[in-house]
């Protein structure tokens, strides 16, 4: 085994590899084109052009788009679901919300499998967990008999209050794996034993159509790297922000439905954390949109429960990412009332912008920055070649002529909008939570986040801008960066001030029995394990909890209560000591470190400014300007110099504007401060 480690996300678009080398600290990068249709060749495709040899690789870590993907296209195989008599229409009916509670035309999308493949079984257990009605034993294997006559083998078990007392659901399991032998059944007590039945039903739905999809895709990818010399397990990243293995990866599916997002919001903390920022936005533009995460106070934020779509629920702890329709491919067009629109359709890897010449006709924001020559006229260190006459003639056609305007000022008009999309979406997350953007500094990266990075931080008022060495494969660097993680939780319901505190305790001694076993199983040695509890709680007649950490000993529970008051302070801004606190649900983060890469800061040197590759004209604001393009290998640390500039290298391009200064710092980074919106100076 040698010094690598490698981190390959896969995009929408792109493919990023991030090599890194533990004894040198050295980092190489590359990028090769995603291959929506099998994505394990964009993998492959990317180790062999990064020249590796997986024999020299310690450990090998991958954020993948495939289960994301197939949310997005219901791409899934026949699935049914079983469920307690009476309660088919659970992942239909809902929560009884709308996305957009003012239009009255658009409906939430059906539930991702049908009416015709759910059926129901007699059985019922009441919310404390007691059997009211026993699983009728010969109506369930009836049902699986007819499952086997219509061919089918993915399949769910959902029964009402199974969080409580899953042992007719096991038992519904075991007659479908008898009368069904190659049959994939998963419950949704394993997947995720807590109240509120439409949660839990849809996340187990989901992990079920997700199961077999995944589990090839894993198997393939993981049996072609043995093949080729690599020893160690694959670490798939998923949402939570740590890592696992395949084993654990095939049995919750869907934790890998915001892999590589998640990587580049743990890379937007390291590069924050690194820089001295406690408060920063991530702005991770790639080729089909825009992930945008938050650090505040040196923490990401966490949500119990997101979606792919709306009204389709996961509820396991992810870190909190808005993702937009904002990416080099957004399509742009002129609506029905002569509107330019940008996004959410984009061209994606195919066919792509046009200027790749793929059979491309409609324009993209990459078009736009190559008419406002802001982009060379290759990618990728020449692996793709740009057609700047195709980007121009389509972004005329489509959005000059109809607005009546040059092809410049019809390029400009699709970035601003673009711009203006990517700025509304970080308000969205920022000034709705009463944070202020301009308090914040903005990292960007993806493979178009530090062409617009400057202008979409001028229109918040966001006064410094960082773009990390590697902006195009960033979110592969924060692959690097993660543990093997898993989060266990279990309901607990009870007055604080009622808890036997020896029966919580066992509650924890044996989610954290689980937790070490699969860990374990994930060959992480035992002083490499980190437990950490946590406990959500709320004042009574709260619907919604808070959680807080939890501590051991028999004070824990009293400060997690105190814990609770001033956090909820300062989320919601008032607390009430006077009203009793309940206890909702405990759980459990389990870690396996996993090696970090170190990296060493530069020296600045006082030598000048390196001389630019070539000068070209660029447009800015109306006017061409001649403006330097330097390489970015030739920029030491400590240089300095002003906009307008552009500075080129393999995975990305960064856009200094008129205005802006921009500073190489101890870490490679370029720090631009930006004038402000409406700022002359």
């Amino acid at each position: 085994m040698g010094d690598l480690r490698v981190a390959v996300d896969a995009g929408g678009t792109f493919t990023d590899v991030c090599i890194y080398d533990a004894k040198t600290q050295d980092i190489r990068v590359t990028k090769v084109p995603s291959t929506p249709d099998n994505p394990r060749e964009a993998v492959v495709n990317g180790v062999e052009r990064g020249e590796i040899d997986l024999k020299d690789v310690e450990l090998f870590f991958h954020g993948t788009t495939v289960a994301t993907n197939a949310l997005i296209t219901r791409r899934f195989p026949k699935a049914s679901l079983v469920t307690t008599e009476g309660f088919r229409d659970v992942i239909e009916i809902r929560d009884g919300t709308k996305d957009n509670l003012w239009d009255a035309y658009k409906d939430v999308t059906g539930p991702y499998i049908r009416r015709r493949d759910r059926f129901e079984v007699p059985e019922r257990v009441d919310y404390a967990g007691r059997v009211v009605t026993p699983l009728d034993e010969s109506a369930a294997r009836a049902l699986a008999q007819k499952l086997k006559r219509r061919e089918t083998t993915t399949i769910a078990v959902c029964f009402l209050n199974s969080f409580a007392n899953a042992d007719n659901e096991r038992r519904m399991k075991e007659i479908l794996e008898e009368e069904i032998p190659d049959a994939s059944v998963t419950t949704s007590a394993e997947v995720l034993p807590e109240i509120f039945e439409h949660d839990r039903f849809h996340t187990a739905v989901a992990n079920t159509v997700l199961g077999p999809l995944v589990s090839k895709y894993v198997e393939d990818l993981d049996g072609r790297l043995t093949d080729d010399g690599y020893t160690s397990d694959l670490l798939l990243l998923h949402s939570g922000g740590g890592s696992m293995t395949p084993p654990l990866a095939k049995q919750f599916p869907v934790r890998l439905a915001a892999s590589g997002i998640a990587a580049g919001a743990i890379a937007a903390k390291h590069i924050a954390e690194q820089c001295g920022l406690n408060n920063a936005v991530g702005l991770d533009m790639g080729g089909t949109s825009t992930d945008i995460s938050m650090v505040n106070d040196g923490e990401l934020r966490i949500t119990n429960q997101w979606e792919v779509e709306y009204g389709h629920p996961i509820t396991f702890p992810s870190i909190e990412v808005l993702t937009i329709g904002a990416g080099g491919g957004s399509l742009a067009h002129v609506d029905v009332a002569g509107a330019l629109r940008n996004g959410p359709e984009s061209a994606g890897a195919v066919p792509g912008p046009v200027c790749y010449e793929r059979g491309g006709d409609q324009p993209t924001n990459t078009d736009a920055n190559l008419i406002l020559r802001r982009l060379g006229e290759d990618l990728a260190d020449g692996a793709l070649q740009l057609n700047r006459d195709d980007a121009e003639k389509a972004i005329t056609e489509v959005i000059g002529e109809p607005l009546g305007l040059s092809s410049e000022q019809a390029a400009q008009a699709i970035l601003r909008v673009a711009n203006a999309n990517m700025a509304d979406a970080v308000r969205l997350v920022s000034i709705r939570r009463g944070l202020d953007p301009r308090d914040f500094a903005l990292i960007a990266f993806g493979g178009a986040g530090a062409l617009h990075g400057a202008e979409v931080a001028k229109e918040l008022g966001i006064p410094t801008v960082v773009v990390p060495p590697n902006p195009g494969v960033t979110s592969a660097m924060g692959c690097l960066l993660v543990d093997i993680q898993h989060d266990l939780s279990r309901m607990y319901s009870a007055p604080a001030s009622e808890v036997d505190v020896e029966d919580l305790e066992r509650q924890y001694r044996e989610m954290e029995a689980e937790a070490a076993d699969r860990l374990r199983q994930e060959k992480v040695a035992d002083d490499d394990i980190i437990l950490q509890r946590g406990i959500s709680m709320r004042y009574f007649g709260q619907w919604r909890s808070l959680q807080v950490t939890m501590g051991h000993g028999q004070e824990a529970l009293q400060q997690a209560v105190e814990t609770f008051h001033e956090e909820h302070e300062r989320q919601f801004a008032f607390r009430q000591d006077d009203n009793p606190v309940e206890v909702y649900q405990v759980h459990l983060r389990a870690v396996g470190k996993t090696p970090r890469p170190t990296f060493t800061p530069a020296t600045a040197s006082d030598a000048p400014l390196p001389e630019a590759k070539h000068v070209r004209e660029v447009y800015f604001d109306g006017t061409w300007h001649s403006t330097p393009i330097f390489d970015r290998a030739q920029l030491h640390c400590g240089v300095e110099f002003d906009g307008p500039a552009v500075v080129e290298q393999l995975d990305a391009t960064t856009l200094v504007p008129p205005g802006a200064r921009a500073t190489v710092d101890e870490w490679m980074n370029i720090r631009m401060q930006v004038a402000r919106k409406g700022d002359d100076s």
